[in-house]
């Protein structure tokens, strides 16, 4: 019998960490994200890698940020690079069985050959995703992905006769990214997901120890919960929008042209794309509730499914197991008039939910926990580069050069500073000021934010000579960040 825990890591697309009843959300509820919270060290200044799914989430397979990596675009064609270290191989050579449940995106998706009205073969990603080191996938590879593309879900979707309707519905302008699932809960995407990982880990004939990555595609656009899961949400306990008028009107706000709309299409925030005369500001309130709403309830059906395979991980393996639960990054959800994540460094995108569970963490939680018994809370000022490293130092392997930290022997709180970065666009915070600069063709923009003194993020201080040190100091940050791959 194999003593080396079961490594298993949950993520959830674009989840916005307040909307968990753990941080205090009463809309809907959430106890088994909360219960597993409970038993955790919860990182509660966590932060994303980058506002984008892909760099991110090659940022948690590989530990580098992502100029590092090389993969730090979702539109430019650069996927990882297999010759890149990454916690699959690292774990399959150390005796691991690798798996992943849900979406991958370690390669842009070719959006302009999407039509509404065919789903395209895909059999080369997922050949690719396998390579980089999986020994089992079952692939989801996003909502939106599974209607323009075959990945394995979206070929049982379309054999169960709900793929059409998926497709016509994600397509259709005049739904805006925001209707209820047209099929069976059963069938929703993370319901698949979770049922093919819980499933797995209930067969696992623990021959290896298993890593297995559960990567909703949830609650990331379109909204789309099971009419069902509408009925689990209390709207008169929605959290209300985080808005101020004329916050965004001066042209040199990066997401003015997300909010007020304008020619061309380019450095708008996601929301702007469905929004009429592609100006958020256009929503009307009635919009803003349904958005929130299906958000909350596409959440509420993750949470069910975590359940699940929290119970199968108990069965298989008791408390052997290291449990990580967090995101790629978060969601505007309506706040500052915005919904999506593209350029934005505020804590509703930025600042992600991180909780550890390690191996065994009965004993160990209850040394350290609350007197209310709750979750061991830090403040340590941690990313996602830091997953990498923790998983290794709980299988018993090597560390390898990374960005990152071990979660697990405290080396999280060394960090005075993180990063977060994209094609264009990077953002640098010491946990209180943010600088974020934006400069790609058509958008040249600084801003600085400070956490402390405005919670809601409204004001840009980038000229304020109060903070002209804080500036100055982060730019300098961002211009070492980036020096030992300009001048390795």
């Amino acid at each position: 019998m194999n003593d080396k825990p079961a490594i298993i890591f949950i993520t959830c697309d674009e989840l916005r960490r307040d909307t968990l009843g753990f941080y205090g959300n009463q809309a809907i509820s959430t106890p088994n994200i909360d219960g597993l919270a409970a038993k955790s060290m919860v990182y509660d200044e966590c932060f994303t890698t980058s506002p984008w799914c892909l760099p991110a989430r090659c940022s948690i397979l590989t530990g580098l940020y992502p100029h590092r990596s090389g993969a730090y675009s979702n539109f430019r064609k650069c996927p990882l690079d297999g010759n890149v270290r990454n916690l699959f191989k690292e774990l399959r050579a150390g005796g691991y069985k690798t798996s992943l449940f849900g979406k991958c995106h370690f390669a842009p998706v070719p959006y302009s050959e999407t039509k509404p009205d065919v789903t395209l073969p895909y059999d080369e990603f997922r050949d690719y995703y396998v390579s980089l080191g999986l020994d089992h996938l079952d692939l989801q590879d996003d909502k939106q992905v599974s209607v323009w593309f075959y990945d394995d879900y979206s070929k049982e979707l379309d054999k169960a006769g709900f793929l059409k309707p998926y497709r016509d519905n994600t397509w259709n302008k005049s739904m805006q990214k925001v209707f209820p699932f047209p099929g069976p809960a059963k069938w929703h995407p993370d319901a698949w997901t979770g049922g093919r990982a819980a499933e797995f880990i209930r067969n696992d004939k623990k021959e290896k120890p298993l890593f297995a990555w559960i990567s909703f595609s949830g609650p990331h656009y379109p909204f789309d919960p099971p009419a069902e899961y509408l009925d689990r949400v209390d709207g008169s306990k929605l959290y209300p929008r985080k808005i101020r008028d004329g916050e965004l009107a001066d042209v040199t706000r990066i997401h003015h042209k997300s909010f007020y709309g304008g020619p061309g299409h380019g450095g708008r925030a996601d929301g702007s794309g469905s929004a009429p005369d592609h100006a958020c500001v256009n929503y009307t309130e009635e919009y803003w509730t349904r958005l929130k709403e299906n958000y909350n309830a596409n959440v509420a059906l993750i949470d069910d499914w975590v359940g699940e395979i929290l119970a199968a991980v108990r069965e298989q393996y008791g408390e052997n197991s290291l449990v990580f639960f967090t995101a790629d990054h978060g969601e505007m959800l309506g706040n500052h008039g915005l919904w999506g994540k593209h350029n934005c460094a505020y804590d509703e995108v930025w600042r992600i939910p991180m909780f550890v569970k390690p191996p065994h963490a009965e004993n160990a939680h209850n040394s350290k926990a609350s007197p209310d018994n709750s979750a061991h809370r830090l403040d340590s000022l941690v990313n996602l580069n830091d997953v990498l490293p923790t998983c290794l130092e709980a299988a018993g392997l090597p560390a390898i050069p990374s960005d990152g930290h071990s979660l697990l022997s405290g080396g999280g709180v060394s960090r005075n500073y993180t990063f977060a970065e994209g094609e264009g666009y990077i953002a640098c915070t010491d946990g209180r000021y943010k600088y974020v600069h934006v400069q790609k063709p058509g958008e040249d923009f600084r801003e600085l934010l400070d956490r402390k003194a405005e919670p809601e993020e409204f004001s840009n201080l980038i000229n304020n000579p109060d903070c002209r040190e804080a500036a100055g100091r982060l730019k300098e940050k961002v211009i070492e960040h980036f020096m030992p791959k300009v001048l390795p």
